[in-house]
């Protein structure tokens, strides 16, 4: 007898069951949904690239990420995030499309980083960048679309389960400009230590002021004193307008600190007077995002508040989920695949990251199943009629699923509660004497005799 495999999954990967993969399709379909509706187009590019396309684009820690192995005699490794591999794709087919191009991009990307909560080896972003311009404009648009995103995704505004329900979450986009941050270096004599300062920096919230500056002297070779102003000026807190004022008073003579006040100035203005809501978004000069290639605005999303965990009861923040939707400006990354100039701007929702918090805070509907309707097999004989009504449900943009075996109906009713159907059809001989089905709410165990010319309306009013 052959000796079984155990069924195991690589650290840092996991499986979706349809409990998970239902809520999952359903916040790729909104991303969708408003990317498209800001007119950015679809795009993929291959999961493997040549090594040398991914290598010194992220930092040195990205590249101890890469998934990378030999084929034959290429050397190639998977793709880390889909920002790079949208570079060199933009270096072979924008010549052609002409710019600025607007592209959108749903798939997984791979990296070999420690796994944590929320954090896999194995996740999928959702990019949408525009290329081939450098005008604020296109910066600005960004941030409208993560605003739009978030609030699409409903995460304006949700409570953990009853016991939290008085509690109001919401998100944060959280905005700097790299020009600030290289500007401040420049004024400091540090301008060529840039790339170790920042991917540094990034680590604040989660290894410390202290530890940030130790580590700061030891990878950027900077001063005890630059460590602690680069610090200090992360740590700078208050209003947005009094933030900008602040680092215009301390740094406003450096051209790049006054170019990166300015576009930041101008999203503030023109987002507000678009729409977006007041308080979020919001600047925070410790956001330098830890990625080599961003060069000007950078954005990172928080869910904040509070929640219960439910296994020890213990009060967490929201924002240990880390950000869920992140990005900046590039106006370099292309170069290095064509001389063409192809300055970039985008951002990229984290599902993964999003869909492990809203796991945890019970913002996922216990349902395995796509379809709402269920339909019992009452009498073999009647198969056909099932799956006639069933269709009709469906021509009408209604998920219907027929139960395959003329089996008790409470056993057909039990799995259809455990898979989450809402409403239950059931049918037998005296009901289609009287030409009429019944209809039982599962969740309300009520039921309503209707007559067939009036099923498919009646279901449509109960699933509303």
């Amino acid at each position: 007898m052959t000796e079984l495999i155990q069924p195991r999954v690589l650290k840092g990967f996991r499986d979706y069951p349809p409990e998970l993969m239902i809520p999952r399709e359903r916040l790729l379909e909104t991303a969708r949904r408003v990317y498209r509706s800001y007119g950015y187009a679809p795009i993929d590019t291959p999961a493997l690239e040549f090594t040398e396309v991914l290598l010194g684009k992220g930092g040195a820690e990205t590249d101890r990420q890469l998934f990378r192995f030999k084929h034959h005699d290429d050397d190639v490794a998977l793709r880390f995030d889909l920002t790079v591999p949208f570079a060199r794709f933009s270096a072979t087919h924008v010549p052609k499309l002409g710019t600025p191009f607007k592209r959108y991009h749903l798939g997984p990307v791979w990296r070999g980083e420690r796994p944590q909560k929320g954090r896999y080896r194995e996740f999928w972003q959702c990019d949408f960048d525009t290329i081939g311009t450098t005008a604020n404009a296109a910066d600005i648009e960004t941030a409208l679309v993560i605003h739009d995103l978030m609030v699409g995704l409903g995460l304006e505004q949700f409570t953990h389960a009853e016991k939290a329900a008085n509690r109001l979450k919401r998100f944060e986009i959280r905005i700097n400009n790299r020009l600030v941050l290289n500007g401040l270096l420049e004024v400091m004599g540090a301008a060529e230590k840039s790339a170790p300062v920042l991917r540094t920096l990034d680590k604040l919230p989660k290894i410390g002021a202290e530890k940030v500056a130790v580590e700061m002297q030891a990878e950027a070779g900077v001063s005890a004193d630059q460590a602690r102003r680069i610090i200090a000026l992360a740590g700078l807190t208050g209003g947005n307008d009094e933030i900008l004022d602040q680092v215009e008073r301390d740094f406003g003579g450096n051209a790049k600190v006054a170019e990166g006040v300015a576009r930041l100035r101008e999203l503030l203005a023109v987002s507000a007077r678009a729409g977006a809501a007041p308080g979020r978004i919001v600047i925070d000069l410790s956001i330098c995002r830890g990625l080599d290639y961003y060069t000007g605005m950078i954005y990172e999303t928080f869910l904040v508040g509070s929640y219960a965990d439910d296994e020890s009861g213990e009060v967490k923040q929201l924002e240990s989920f880390g950000s869920v939707c992140s990005g900046g400006r590039y106006d370099n990354l292309a170069s290095l695949y064509t001389k063409q100039v192809l300055p970039g701007v985008g951002a990229s929702l984290g599902l993964d990251r999003l869909l492990a918090a809203m796991e945890e805070l019970g913002m996922l509907p216990k349902v395995a199943t796509p379809a709402p309707v269920f339909v019992v097999q009452f009498e073999a004989s009647r198969l056909g009629d099932y799956q006639r009504v069933a269709r009709l449900l469906r021509a009408a943009g209604i998920g219907a699923e027929v139960y395959p075996d003329a089996k008790k109906i409470g056993q057909q009713l039990a799995y259809a509660d455990k898979r989450g159907f809402k409403l239950a059809l059931i049918a037998g001989p005296d009901d289609f004497a009287k030409n009429q089905w019944i209809i039982k709410d599962l969740a309300a165990q009520s039921q309503e005799a209707v007559p067939q010319s009036e099923l498919k309306d009646a279901v449509e009013k109960r699933l509303r």
